[in-house]
């Protein structure tokens, strides 16, 4: 079983993979095509993707029973004795952090003012 997920990527390239895999959700194709077939298939994605990103996960002969590829992804596999986890990156605390908030006027808003006491 081989599953392809596309994020952001050219029209082309999803009607290129529909000639050998299914597509059942918008960049999502699943199929049983050989390890050639697939292994061609990965070389095409990962030579037109473009600006997107895209996740390759076939069933292979190991612990887990599958195995995953990754290009232009931020989260990256990473093989930890012997079984195949998932790097995500720590978040930049400066991108992450928030402004300072300004303290809420008191009293009432002017739009229930208004409701309250008409115009």
């Amino acid at each position: 079983m081989t599953v392809i997920v596309l994020t952001n990527c050219p029209a082309g390239l999803r009607g290129f993979l529909t000639r050998w895999l299914l597509e059942i959700s918008a960049g999502v194709f699943v199929g049983n095509p050989s390890a050639r077939i697939r292994d061609t298939l990965w070389h095409e994605v990962e030579r037109y993707t473009a600006q997107g990103r895209a996740l390759l996960a076939h069933t292979t002969d190991n612990e887990q029973g599958f195995t995953f590829r990754t290009h232009d992804h931020a989260w990256h596999p990473t093989d930890h004795e012997g079984l195949t986890l998932i790097h995500r990156p720590a978040p930049n605390p400066s991108a992450t952090s928030t402004p300072p908030q300004s303290v809420p006027p008191t009293g009432w808003s002017r739009a229930s003012k208004r409701r309250r006491f008409g115009r």
